[in-house]
């Protein structure tokens, strides 16, 4: 019987280095709301998504190829865009066959962390696609970091728990010697049933709630598997692969 890969839990970007990513499949979580909006834009049609880590970048690369620029900075859509972070927004009608150039303040970042360590493979997770993740992972036999963007390298509950889910339906497939991981499966496994009514126990919650009343954003982002694409990473851009 051949062994299992290892599988681990990246709380913060400031940690991805300790976990050597160039042999690994680099899931990256922003679940509020980063890669909730890839999925939700690839799962309505949009071409590609080009994630960028700038507005500056975001604004130049799609003038020069007709795109939507979007994106946000500290929860609301940042100055000099027109479009957000919201996967509400991104309806069949608007963004069927359309490119999407989004830059946000944790996802993106974090994604242009792990190509610049060389990751093998790179997919962005979140529940509204997570058994597509999940399968993914499960037939890859590969290393795995479930990465978390967290809030500016800080720690957030969001992101864990997805890592939680994954863990919960396919841990059995690899050897996991992780608290990190741990932790968050017991989080997912407490809480699986009334994610919507967990998540007012998160400080992003509170954020974007309070703040911006975007309620309904995140009892999307909590949805499990109402996007059910892979968003995959090649050439600079992520690319749907329907399962």
């Amino acid at each position: 019987m051949s062994q299992k890969p290892p599988l681990f839990t990246v709380l913060s970007p400031a940690l991805l280095h300790l976990y050597e990513p160039k042999d690994s499949i680099v899931v990256i979580i922003d679940v509020f709301r980063a890669t909730s909006t890839i999925a939700a834009a690839l799962y309505h049609g949009a071409k590609y998504v080009i994630p960028v880590d700038s507005v500056s970048k975001a604004i130049e690369i799609s003038r020069k190829i007709s795109g939507i620029a979007a994106g946000e900075r500290d929860g609301k859509i940042a100055e000099g865009l027109h479009h957000g972070n919201s996967p509400l927004e991104y309806s069949s009608d608007f963004i069927k066959d359309k490119i999407l150039v989004l830059t946000t303040t944790n996802g993106t970042r974090l994604l242009q962390m792990a190509v610049d360590q060389s990751a093998q493979v790179i997919i962005s997770g979140s529940f509204p696609n997570l058994a597509a993740v999940c399968d993914f992972l499960a037939s890859g036999q590969k290393k795995v970091l479930l990465s978390c963007a967290g809030w500016k390298d800080r720690v957030n509950l969001e992101d864990a728990l997805f890592a939680g889910a994954v863990i919960h339906y396919i841990g059995k497939y690899f050897t996991i010697h992780c608290d990190s991981s741990l932790m968050a499966k017991v989080m997912y496994e407490k809480n699986k049933n009334d994610l919507l009514g967990f998540a007012p126990q998160m400080t992003h919650y509170h954020r974007l709630v309070e703040r911006f009343g975007l309620i309904e954003d995140i009892r999307y982002c909590l949805s499990e598997n109402v996007a059910p694409v892979l968003p995959v990473y090649r050439e600079g851009r992520l690319v749907a692969e329907r399962i």
